[in-house]
């Protein structure tokens, strides 16, 4: 978690992130795609406690993420309801767990569906996910250090377009963590 690792070098020029992380690096058919997918799909929530607990020890660890609260990047409601949980908070609880700072969920919203990013390729992911993030009551973060959580970054567009919707609340200053970051 190094100054200018590959996650934060991802965003230059895009969002202003204060710091970024990747627990892992993502790559297809690796054990961590096989850990991802029974967390993520098959809905072992414990393992998704246990890989925030893991994030939360190495950012506490590092003294570039001293943030106030942890926020998920949210899931449009009817794919949470379908899904049964958010990836990303389950995540954040575990975060929570080891740093010790409130979990903020269902204040930043997704407010469109949009189709799933796995199978589009980079262009189409970002068209994607234009204009589809908003803040019920961004009082509730005015002045925050937001650490913003997701599962796997693949080419940033949804970071950047959920945290360039953050960055328009008051003095906030913004963090990313993420289980995982793909490499190719």
């Amino acid at each position: 978690m190094h100054k200018n690792n590959a996650v934060e070098k991802h965003f230059w020029g895009r969002v202003a992130i204060a710091a970024a992380m990747s627990e892992f690096y993502f790559s297809k058919g690796s054990m961590i795609q096989n850990m991802i997918h029974e967390f993520k799909y098959r809905g072992n929530k414990k393992a998704g406690i246990y890989f925030g607990n893991m994030m939360g020890k190495s950012l506490l660890n590092s003294t570039r993420f001293n943030v106030d609260v942890i926020v998920p990047l949210p899931l449009f409601a009817k794919k949470e309801k379908a899904r049964g949980f958010n990836q990303a908070e389950i995540l954040c609880k575990g975060i929570s767990e080891i740093i010790n700072k409130p979990v903020i969920a269902n204040n930043v919203i997704r407010k469109i569906a949009t189709e799933t990013q796995t199978k589009k390729h980079r262009v189409e992911r970002w068209k994607n996910v234009e204009a589809i993030f908003g803040v019920k009551d961004p009082d509730k973060l005015k002045g925050k250090k937001i650490l913003l959580v997701d599962d796997v970054i693949t080419t940033g567009a949804t970071i950047d377009a959920c945290g360039s919707e953050i960055l328009k609340i008051k003095d906030v200053k913004l963090f990313v963590a993420s289980l995982a970051f793909a490499t190719n």
